[in-house]
């Protein structure tokens, strides 16, 4: 079973960045898709952004052309969350989620990361 762990978060003004890192315990090409989502108190799960194998990132649209999401190609294990320009509404735990499987997709949460803007 696969297994990630987050790693990056903290508290951060308005305007700056902060990077978030996910290892996976497995190559990340190996995963159909690997991403990160984010919860605000009272609000629901929501995605951020993810990555598919073959390359192709996608993006709330909240996030598009503030945050960033790469795989580390050297360490094949490792995919990262640039996020620049943060605003308090980017206040939430991070969490990193992996999806794999051929037949039958299994996926996997980490345990998430407090990503806290202050205003």
């Amino acid at each position: 079973q696969v297994q990630v762990v987050e790693s990056g978060g903290g508290l951060v003004q308005a305007g700056g960045s902060l990077r978030l890192s996910c290892a996976a315990s497995t190559t990340i090409f190996r995963l159909n898709i690997i991403g990160w989502y984010r919860q605000a108190p009272g609000k629901q799960r929501e995605l951020v952004a993810n990555i598919r194998s073959g390359g192709m990132t996608n993006y709330a649209d909240s996030v598009k052309g503030r945050f960033t999401i790469s795989r580390d190609n050297a360490k094949n294990t490792v995919v990262y969350l640039q996020m620049n320009s943060l605003k308090p509404e980017d206040t939430a735990v991070y969490y990193c989620n992996a999806k794999w499987g051929t037949y039958i997709e299994y996926e996997k949460w980490g345990q998430g990361t407090q990503v806290t803007v202050s205003s």
